[in-house]
């Protein structure tokens, strides 16, 4: 996958400004791609020159002027051509997993820290999800917004980010158990 197809599917729901789009990553779209924010707004520039997505400036008072972006025919053709091909597997790419590898040979005080740190955040994202997926189904029942829910797709992937995050949680959890019992226990001997 492209970022201009990550781009493209941020703006399905309608015109965005470039900070509504970073806005977007930062909460949906970057449990499954991340982005810098001058990667978006270099992004944008692109896709509008190939006609993927049209802008128009918006004239504002008291703050300077912003460009909104909507995503052109042509741009909902792309993204056809890329939902139709065969996605690539996806692979775990972690430097977290690499240091917990070398545990059994390096010194875990810092390994733990940083395991409770990327535990803190994973409960903090899995709560935000939660709040998100409250708000994209409004006053329904989840099988009944999944069902009926005019736009599910941004939902169906907050539902893996959250399953992402829970299980981040729960690994994070356990490897730090696992490795204070047997500090604990190599302290002891």
């Amino acid at each position: 996958m492209a970022l201009r197809h990550a781009v493209l599917a941020a703006l399905l729901d309608g015109e965005l400004s470039g900070y509504q789009v970073a806005k977007a990553f930062d909460i949906g779209v970057a449990n499954f791609w991340y982005a810098q924010p001058q990667q978006l707004y270099a992004e944008l520039t692109r896709l509008e020159k190939e006609g993927l997505v049209a802008g128009r400036e918006v004239v504002q008072e008291s703050r300077p002027n912003k460009r909104l972006f909507h995503v052109t025919d042509a741009g909902l053709a792309e993204l056809e051509a890329f939902t139709a091909a065969a996605a690539k597997p996806a692979f775990v790419r972690d430097d977290l997993l690499v240091k917990v590898q070398a545990a059994d040979h390096v010194d875990t005080h810092a390994l733990v820290a940083e395991l409770t740190e990327r535990a803190t955040v994973a409960q903090a994202k899995t709560a935000l999800f939660g709040d998100l997926l409250r708000r994209l189904r409004g006053d329904r029942t989840e099988e009944e917004f999944l069902r009926h829910g005019d736009r599910i797709g941004p939902y169906l992937t907050c539902l893996r980010g959250l399953a992402f995050e829970r299980e981040n949680l729960d690994w994070c959890t356990r490897t730090i158990a696992v490795l204070e019992e047997r500090r604990q226990a190599r302290s002891r001997h």
